[in-house]
Order: C-alpha cells, then structure tokens, then sequence
C-alpha cells in the first residue's frame, strides 16, 4: 500500500514553493541526521513516551541520536512539517538505518522480537 498524498498536479503552481520551502530546514535536519546516525529518535520535551523510547534504547545499549523539537507549549507548527513529512501521527519518530519503525510502541515490539538487533546488524 502506497501513502495518499495529495499529486503536485493538484497543487496550484503559485503556491508550489510556498509548500516546499515550509519548515524545511526542521526536515533536512531530520534527513541528515538520519545520513549520519544509525538509529534516530525524533521527540519532543515533556512527552513521557519519547522518553520510554529512548530509555528502551538505553537498556539495550544501543546508541541513538535525539532531536527535540519544542514542546507541548510550543513549535507544534514546525513539528507538524515532520509529521506531514513522514506520515507518522505522534511522538517520538524512531527511525533505524533511515528507516521509520514507528513510536514507542513499535520500538518495543522490535525489541521483544529481536528484530531491532537483525535491522541494526544488517
């Protein structure tokens, strides 16, 4: 299955470099910190699941790289630009070898079911 986004046929040329210059700097951020660091945890202050995510890391050993962006109180617009950017709906984005794994959640999952260790061999 392939994500619904909406066609740049659909999107009215005067507004075009409107959309793509929105925020980008967030995202390349994002995009190169995935070039240089194997596993990336993208979160936010004052979320106690970014912050489960990272401590299941941490119990793992596995080294990760964290951005934060802002918090409860502030910068969702800027963080709205990764959500768009990934399709990911919350906090934290867990990314292994360039690759979205998902939140908390999903990270555990891997975890329980040693994929995690097979994805960072790999």
């Amino acid at each position: 299955m392939t994500r619904n986004i909406l066609a740049e046929t659909h999107i009215h040329p005067a507004i075009r470099d409107r959309i793509a210059k929105l925020n980008r700097d967030i995202v390349v951020e994002v995009q190169q910190a995935l070039l240089e660091h194997k596993v990336v945890v993208v979160g936010m202050k004052q979320n106690p699941v970014v912050r489960k995510a990272r401590q299941a890391l941490d119990a793992q050993g596995i080294a990760f790289h964290y951005l934060e962006y802002g918090s409860y109180l502030n910068t969702w617009r800027r963080r709205n630009s990764i959500k768009m950017w990934t399709g990911w709906p919350t906090f934290p984005m867990v990314f292994v070898k360039g690759v979205l794994v998902g939140g908390a959640a999903e990270l555990k999952a891997l975890i329980a079911s040693g994929e995690l260790v097979r994805m960072m061999q790999s």
